[in-house]
């Protein structure tokens, strides 16, 4: 486990050292704004409909999880196998394990910062005497965050896979759609109601993990363990890809 903040404070100096760190940030914060403005109009000045909206209660959030986490970890694993650093930091006194562990708290960091703006517009909102439901509020931002963590994770995964940045965040990208897609499987195959394949494809819905229970500012740990669970899992699948490179 030693060297994780190392790696950590690395990653995070690499991300905020480029332009593609600020120009996503600058784009999602922007981006945020707009659909919370949207949303306002669109509710009638429903403040925590229009808050939810900007949390998992909108398109604009999925598809926000879609793509910049496997922007943000292209580069991470197969940019440096690519330039040979990998092989440098591969022979340091450190894990593989904490290589992947430090990577992706420094993207988890990254996407914490970009999804907080919708804590700022709870701010402002307060300081023109509309008051949010702080606790929903703060639990549906927690709950975007361990949804980002695990989209960074499987960019992770295709990152260590490949030896081609581009290549690593394609994959990504068709994985993270098919990932949220799943349940829609069930129609596919035509699958009654109650049905089996329903209720097994149910099991892995993250918008269904996610708006069941961080989005209604209720703290369910099944839910909160899903998305540590999957994290997790694909972590260790990084992890192993890193390994098959050290013995390359």
């Amino acid at each position: 486990m030693s060297g994780i903040g190392t790696i950590f404070r690395r990653e995070l100096a690499g991300l905020f050292l480029g332009p593609l760190a600020w120009v996503i940030l600058c784009i999602g914060l922007f981006s945020s704004g707009y659909f919370f403005v949207l949303g306002l109009a669109g509710t009638g000045g429903d403040v925590q409909q229009a808050l939810s909206l900007s949390l998992g209660g909108g398109w604009p959030f999925w598809a926000l999880l879609i793509v910049v986490p496997p922007l943000l970890t292209m580069r991470m694993i197969s940019e440096e196998a690519r330039s040979g650093v990998l092989e440098f930091l591969l022979t340091a006194p450190v894990s593989d394990f904490a290589v992947i562990v430090g990577k992706l708290l420094a993207a988890v960091f990254f996407m914490a910062l970009l999804l907080s703006g919708v804590l700022f517009h709870g701010l402002l909102l307060g300081l023109f005497g509309v008051t949010p439901d702080w606790g929903a509020l703060l639990l549906g931002y927690l709950g975007a965050v361990l949804a980002s963590a695990l989209f960074c994770a499987l960019g992770l995964v295709f990152s260590a896979a490949t030896q081609t940045p581009l290549l690593a965040a394609f994959l990504a990208f068709v994985a993270n759609v098919a990932l949220l897609t799943l349940p829609l499987a069930a129609d596919f195959f035509g699958s009654p109601p109650g049905g089996a394949l329903r209720v097994a494809l149910r099991q892995f819905d993250i918008v269904l993990h996610y708006q069941g229970s961080f989005l209604r500012g209720v703290l369910d740990t099944s839910h909160a363990v899903f998305f540590l669970a999957w994290t997790a899992f694909f972590a260790f699948l990084a992890t192993r890809f890193l390994e098959a490179r050290r013995w390359r």
